[in-house]
């Protein structure tokens, strides 16, 4: 009997790792997320979402949903206790946050009007998902990517729909930061100054993309804004006063506000989408980005 016991207790343990013992969000079932905490993930449309203040250089972001009680429970779940089936509903929710960004960038620029529930379904061009990047001491402690992990998910799940969306993690931490936590919105801003890059190679992937930042989470939105930043140096030649003929601007002096002027090539000739929208409307900078959640003051910005 000692023997038999041993066994159900293996495969007890094993049960556990394949269908969690709780669910992610409230830990009241035993299912990966209760239909309870997959309404309050994904229950909502996707919205637009603006910190505040908003850091200078912030593309437009969207959120699935704010950042609070079973949410705020299954992203730590997912990202500090390495709960990885919860990758699942978290990309699916990201999924839905890219399309929402994508939508509204059409709209903007010349679409006839917005799609139904199927979401876009033909993108001419690529659409990359950039995942931000987690500090490699982090990444080693957790045991893995989290931002990566869900943008993989997510870029299957707009595949399915149509949409040519594949991840491309191209950026990289120049140096090391100090921990955000405990920083307000501006030291925020000034620690990760300069601080992303893309890869070597990178840029050449990202020109004559729609590149859309991922995250799970946006609080002030410096990390995002950084990674902004990153993409638009890798895309756009730097004056030749400042970097000298032929480079790209990634020192670590690069002034935010800079990216406004950024892009009137992009409006001429940049990625066009193509689908249910109808015209011919141009992304004007072809960056957006996506989150699963944000924090719930952001969605203020809906109620103005």
């Amino acid at each position: 009997m000692r023997g038999l016991r041993t066994v159900r207790e293996w495969w007890a343990d094993l049960t556990d790792l394949v269908l969690p013992a709780e669910c992610g969000g409230c830990g009241s079932a035993r299912e990966v997320l209760c239909p309870r905490c997959r309404t309050a993930l994904s229950g909502d449309p996707p919205c637009r979402v603006r910190p505040d203040p908003e850091p200078p250089g912030l593309p437009a972001v969207h959120a699935a949903a704010p950042y609070a009680d079973e949410v705020r429970a299954a992203l730590l779940a997912h990202k500090e206790r390495g709960v990885l089936a919860l990758a699942a509903p978290l990309g699916a929710a990201l999924a839905g946050a890219v399309r929402a960004g994508l939508r509204e960038a059409w709209t903007a620029t010349g679409g006839a009007g917005a799609p139904d529930g199927g979401g876009i379904r033909r993108v001419r061009g690529p659409v990359l998902l950039v995942p931000v990047p987690s500090a490699r001491g982090a990444v080693r402690t957790r045991g893995h990517d989290p931002a990566r992990r869900i943008a993989l998910v997510a870029a299957g799940e707009l595949r399915r729909t149509g949409v040519p969306a594949r991840v491309s993690a191209v950026l990289r931490q120049r140096y090391a930061v100090a921990d955000q936590s405990g920083l307000d919105a501006r030291r925020r801003l000034a620690n990760l100054a300069g601080a992303l890059a893309v890869a070597p190679g990178g840029g050449g992937l990202l020109r004559g993309a729609v590149v859309v930042l991922v995250d799970d989470l946006m609080t002030t939105g410096a990390s995002l804004a950084e990674a902004a930043r990153a993409v638009r140096a890798a895309r756009t030649p730097a004056v030749e006063s400042e970097a000298g003929p032929g480079t790209y601007g990634t020192a670590r002096s690069a002034v935010y506000p800079a990216a406004a002027g950024e892009g009137r090539e992009e409006r001429k000739t940049g990625p066009r989408m193509a689908g249910p929208y109808g015209g011919g409307g141009v992304i004007s900078e072809a960056i957006c980005a996506a989150v699963v959640a944000a924090s719930p003051d952001s969605f203020e910005i809906n109620r103005n």
